[in-house]
């Protein structure tokens, strides 16, 4: 759907980009994935440079690299109302994206232990990487197609936030 107003392509480009961040977050529930299909590590070369900019940042900043990116991203862009609105719903739900992210993280950290390393573990990390892959794609080619990406109730909890 795209409403108020028509994207340019500099706007969708930078609609784009907010999703590294979840991305980025949630390579590190790519590592059964990746340890079970070796071959697919490809496809992370593209992203090398991101990736050692962020954590040469992260490192820097005594690990709240992260953290820092993400309230930027909130404060400079979400909550910039002379930024396009585009650009503004797809940096919040990218925003939202990863704090999923880290609710995953945070959640399996508590209940680890309690499942082993086995199956269970692998394939629930699995899921939430191939998950987020999917949800990023489809985002990111909504964005360059210049349409909002409508995610079930993730969308509505950005529409309600980015006026």
């Amino acid at each position: 759907m795209t409403w108020r107003g028509s994207t340019t392509p500099k706007d969708r480009f930078f609609a784009c980009l907010p999703y590294f961040l979840p991305l980025v977050d949630g390579l590190a529930f790519g590592e059964y994935f990746f340890r079970q299909f070796p071959a697919l590590r490809v496809i992370l070369l593209p992203l090398s440079p991101i990736l050692i900019a962020y954590d040469t940042i992260d490192r820097a900043l005594f690990g709240f690299g992260g953290l820092i990116v993400f309230f930027a991203l909130f404060l400079l862009v979400v909550r910039n109302e002379s930024i396009n609105h585009f650009i503004r719903f797809n940096a919040m739900q990218a925003i939202l994206l990863d704090i999923i992210l880290i609710l995953c993280r945070f959640i399996l950290g508590l209940f680890g232990s309690g499942l082993g390393g086995g199956l269970i573990v692998e394939t629930i990390f699995n899921v939430i990487f191939l998950g987020m892959v999917a949800v990023i794609v489809y985002s990111v080619v909504q964005s360059v197609m210049g349409r909002y990406a409508e995610i079930p109730t993730l969308s509505d909890a950005v529409y309600m936030q980015v006026r």
